[in-house]
């Protein structure tokens, strides 16, 4: 039991670093399309 416990706390750790990750990979991608139509918009 106590080796089940400790594998699921393991597995949640693991999913919820994983999000963030995500996350972060997310808001980079969201950042370079903002820095790329605000260089479009200035070469107008």
């Amino acid at each position: 039991m106590r080796k089940l416990i400790t594998a699921a706390a393991l597995a949640g750790t693991l999913l919820i670093a994983a999000c963030n990750t995500v996350e972060g990979a997310g808001k980079d991608v969201a950042s370079a399309g903002d820095t790329v139509a605000n260089a479009a918009e200035k070469s107008k």
